[in-house]
Order: structure tokens, then C-alpha cells, then sequence
């Protein structure tokens, strides 16, 4: 089986911002993860990134939030999907 694309979004911002989500079903886990799953998800603005949430070979599920790397635990396509939009909108609220 070949990689599956599961979703793309891409949006800009009214303040130039970027937010884009890739999930992609894979035949085998990328290590050490244990799913079936390639992600990454950002919000950068002005170029930094301020969210990020990816399954980097050799790192595993983690976040970056704020320019700080923490361990994420994936459970699913729809709950990170939803992780991610709250991080998002935690930053993007004045």
C-alpha cells in the first residue's frame, strides 16, 4: 500500500499568517511511533513558527508550542486535528 493522503488545509491569515495540516495514512508506522499515521501541522506567523505538531522519524509524536518542544500523545486523525485548532486559537485570541 502507498501513503494516502487523509487531509490538506492551507489558509493565510488576515494577518499574514499561515496555518496548514497534512495527515497522510502510511503502510508502516514511522518509528518510534506505533500508528499508522505522517503528520504535521503549523501555525507560523512573520515566519516563526508559534504551533507546531508533528511525528518526526526518530522523535516521535510532539508539539511546539511557543519555540518549546513537548511529547504528544496521538490518538487519533480527528483529535489531533482538534489539538491543534485549540493551540491555534489560544495564540491567535487577543
Amino acid at each position: 500500500m502507498a501513503a494516502q493522503l487523509i487531509t490538506r488545509f492551507k489558509n493565510i491569515t488576515p494577518d499574514g499568517g499561515v496555518i496548514e495540516l497534512v495527515v497522510w495514512k502510511v503502510p508502516q508506522p514511522v518509528p518510534p511511533t506505533q500508528h499508522g499515521y505522517k503528520y504535521r501541522a503549523v501555525y507560523a506567523l512573520q515566519g516563526v513558527r508559534v504551533v507546531g505538531f508533528d511525528n518526526e522519524r526518530g522523535k516521535g509524536d510532539h508539539c511546539h508550542l511557543d519555540g518549546t518542544e513537548v511529547p504528544y500523545v496521538f490518538t487519533s486523525v480527528e483529535q489531533l486535528i482538534e489539538d491543534f485548532i485549540a493551540a491555534v486559537a489560544a495564540r491567535r485570541e487577543p
